[in-house]
């Protein structure tokens, strides 16, 4: 019996074609469109994109003046726990930020770093207030949950937006614990 080379990749292309276009359609559909609509929903959230992967799920965020991060994160975490089905949550943060933002915390990062390593998150909020004065009308907002250290730095009309990840200490009397 001889077969056919052009209708096995006619079947073999439809077949294709379905399956990849099906999967595509399923995820942009039925798992990236919801929880863009889920994140668009929080206040401060100007404009999502959402992207799926196997391992992660990375949502680049356009924010407004004066949004809370740590509220948008808890929210996405929240609310779209049926999406993220033990995923990785990365959030991508597109600030309006100007060259003086920029420098500024570039110059104050070395005591945030250093707060960081050494797990005193509790300073991180008056370190920056201390070093807010060096630009007049800025104002400095941070926030902390288990994962991270929100900071929002605003001179009124331009934000900077930045995740810092922690390690939670364990709680024991012996390293091992």
């Amino acid at each position: 019996m001889k077969l056919k080379v052009l209708p096995i990749l006619i079947a073999l292309l439809t077949s294709g074609t379905l399956l990849f276009g099906g999967w595509f359609m399923y995820r942009s559909y039925a798992m990236e469109n919801p929880l863009k609509e889920i994140i668009q929903q929080n206040a401060g959230v100007e404009q999502a994109q959402v992207a799926i992967t196997n391992q992660q799920v990375v949502v680049s965020l356009q924010l407004t003046n004066g949004a809370s991060l740590r509220a948008i994160d808890e929210s996405i975490r929240k609310d779209g726990e049926a999406y993220l089905k033990g995923k990785e949550l990365k959030l991508q943060i597109t600030s309006n930020s100007t060259s003086e933002l920029e420098d500024w915390w570039s110059n104050s990062l070395f005591g945030v770093a250093q707060a960081m390593d050494t797990k005193q998150y509790a300073e991180i909020p008056q370190l920056l207030k201390n070093e807010a004065k060096t630009l007049p009308g800025l104002d400095v907002q941070t926030e902390m949950d288990s994962t991270s250290v929100y900071v929002r730095l605003s001179d009124g009309t331009h934000s900077k937006y930045v995740i810092l990840p922690r390690t939670p200490a364990t709680v024991g009397v012996w390293p091992n614990e």
